[in-house]
């Protein structure tokens, strides 16, 4: 019998300008598009070209025109500086109007760049709204990234104007950011002709006569300004991604498509109302904060919470809960990782059994693969759905995931469940064949991609054929490996370079992960191949226990050894693994599985700009010389 959700998917690929136009209607559009998709330029897709439509209007000021200017916009729960700000639509409408003057006073019109470099605050939700109301295309930078690397992306950009702050708050530490900015815009070829400077009370930042500006004193002189309008077509904004060359990928979204996309998936992906409150636990840098901390829950008329804090730490591993309770969260969105962190502190829940999480609906996991014994854990502790979904920078919305708004599916561990409306996802063998059910390959895209996802790299046309589309003609490569089941899920099971070659089987380290994962003493853990002269590679173990086990490590690893034969076989020849204080991360809380296998295998390594404490390098290198590996200098090259 068919359901909402096989009538949506069947007809986003059957009639993609018929669905997706009829979407597009809940908008609004200052001029109607002349065609919905333009192919004539394949690969280089285009949705909705002719419209003219603006972002910041359709995420603000259209609900202030609806009467609504009373309802909450953001809710800034800051522990680290124990602040608790509410915004309703009406104020998020005039402050955004006023950054965009203050921007248009420095110069700053349609197509130009910013460049925002700040902390998670609604300051930095403001100058992503005041940018997309001027039509000029923002860059957000994880706040505190490294100088030589925010350089490459000011050199990229040429942004005329940077908003930034004088610091960022984390659990135990300030990070002051305008040293950082002054040595990258120094590196820079490429130089600003002004930075604003939001001053914060923890630490306050020496300006730089001529170029820097006090972001209170720029605001208060500031002119209220309208939204341009902009073609759909046109850039809303541009996230560098690490590439595989050492120079990152600007990843470009459009206006259009990107509206629609945000407007569809609010509801139909996740299962929110406007007027609710969602949540998703990221920064302003990342895809997901871009996504589902300003803009969809904007667009969508919802309250979204912007959170300035940590899972674990800020000030226990009860905030998370804290905050739901507190603020009537419908929805969270955050990271599998944030969910082991929690898991690792409080294995019994006894946190949560300290607030009235009535109003909770549904828990979203993405990021990286959730493995099947935290998507456990959190269904016992919390008792909704938990939801695994999959997606990446490039598509800016869900690829992959349980449509809670169209037709819930029975949960698979280890599976985002079903394509989303508009995906047409494939997996290919090494000949680029269709693989079979339930053999693992690479997960492919047929093109066209749906609207939102990115239309090509930032001045990189050739780049973004030659990442995206050249090895799989027809086909959006996603760059990660899995199978889809006899029931059309999809199980993503890591990166392509996650699958190792044992002795000339095709194994998934995820699997693999997904076994150590289920032992009741590990709270985190990994898997990479590490070379071996006679099988090619070899699995090796990386295990991170719960608080308070106090067990021989020695013991724990045979067991894991023993459970990876049983589950697996002993094709998988896993016999080692090492037990390890924490695993080095990115900032958004992927594992850094390339980097530790470098380690493993004794060669030379860069150090990622994005990892999260680079002394985590450190301990790994040392586990691993002590059960034989990181035979080389084990540092960065």
């Amino acid at each position: 019998m068919s359901n909402a959700y096989d009538a949506a998917h069947r007809r986003s690929l059957a009639d993609p300008e018929g669905f997706w136009g009829e979407a597009a209607l809940d908008l609004h559009w200052y001029r109607r598009w002349d065609r919905v998709l333009d192919a004539s330029r394949a690969p280089f897709y285009r949705w909705f070209p002719g419209g003219m439509v603006n972002t910041c209007y359709n995420a603000v000021d259209r609900h202030v025109e609806a009467g609504r200017g009373e309802q909450l916009a953001l809710i800034y729960d800051s522990p680290v500086t124990n602040t608790i700000r509410r915004i309703n639509y009406r104020e998020l409408k005039d402050e955004v109007a006023r950054l965009a003057g203050m921007l248009a006073g420095l110069g700053v019109g349609r197509g130009d760049r910013v460049v925002i470099y700040m902390p998670v605050m609604p300051e930095a939700v403001i100058a992503m709204l005041g940018c997309a109301r001027l039509g000029a295309i923002h860059s957000v930078v994880f706040g505190g990234f490294a100088p030589p690397e925010l350089a490459t992306r000011i050199d990229d950009a040429m942004p005329k104007v940077i908003l930034s702050a004088s610091c960022g708050i984390e659990a135990q530490r300030t990070i002051s950011y305008k040293p950082l900015l002054d040595r990258a815009i120094e590196l820079a070829r490429h130089k600003p002709a002004a930075c604003v400077i939001l001053q914060r009370p923890r630490e306050r930042a020496a300006l730089i006569p001529g170029r820097d500006l006090d972001w209170g004193e720029a605001m208060a002189a500031a002119t209220p300004h309208d939204c341009v309008l902009v073609e759909a077509t046109d850039p809303l904004y541009i996230l560098y991604t690490s590439g595989t060359t050492g120079q990152p990928k600007g990843v470009v979204h459009d206006n259009g498509g990107h509206l629609v996309a945000m407007r569809w998936s609010m509801r139909n992906v996740y299962g929110i109302q406007p007027g609710e409150v969602f949540w998703a636990a990221s920064d302003v840098g990342w895809a997901v904060g871009h996504s589902y901390m300003v803009y969809a829950p904007l667009i969508h008329g919802c309250t979204s919470i912007v959170f300035e804090g940590k899972p674990v730490g800020t000030p226990d591993a009860g905030t998370f809960w804290r905050i739901i309770a507190q603020h009537g969260v419908a929805a969270l969105f955050t990271a599998p990782t944030a969910f082991r962190a929690i898991k690792r502190e409080d294995p019994e829940g006894k946190f949560i059994r300290n607030y009235d999480l009535k109003g909770f609906r549904t828990l979203f996991l993405a990021g990286e693969r959730t493995d099947p014994d935290t998507l456990r854990w959190a269904e016992r502790q919390l008792k909704v759905p938990v939801i695994d979904h999959w997606w990446q920078t490039e598509t800016a919305w869900p690829i992959v995931a349980n449509c809670m708004g169209l037709h819930p599916f029975p949960v698979k561990p280890g599976s985002p469940t079903k394509p989303v409306p508009g995906y047409d996802v494939r997996v290919l063998d090494e000949a680029h064949e269709p693989a079979p059910t339930g053999k693992v390959g690479a997960l492919v895209i047929k093109l066209p991609l749906p609207p939102g996802t990115l239309p090509t790299l930032w001045n990189a046309d050739r780049r973004y054929v030659e990442s995206y589309l050249e090895e799989f003609p027809g086909f959006y490569k996603t760059a990660d490996a899995g199978y889809i089941d006899a029931d059309g899920y999809v199980f993503v099971m890591g990166r392509t370079d996650d699958i190792i070659n044992v002795a000339g089987h095709r194994l998934s380290t995820g699997a693999m992960e997904e076994v150590l994962a289920s032992h009741p003493d590990v709270a985190e853990c990994a898997v990479i191949g590490v070379e071996d002269e006679l099988k090619g590679q070899l699995p090796l173990g990386f295990l991170v226990l719960k608080a308070g086990v106090n067990r021989p490590p020695g013991e724990i690893v045979v067991e894991v050894v023993r459970m990876v034969r049983e589950r697996i076989g002993p094709v998988a020849a896993f016999k080692s693994a090492t037990v390890v204080p924490r695993l080095p991360k990115t900032r958004s809380g992927k594992i850094l599985r390339g980097t530790m296998q470098k380690i493993a295998d004794g060669q030379d390594f860069r150090l990622p700009a994005t990892i999260d404490d680079p002394a985590i390098l450190d301990e790994i290198g040392e586990a691993l010389r002590g059960i034989g590996y990181a035979r080389g200098k084990g540092a960065a090259g």
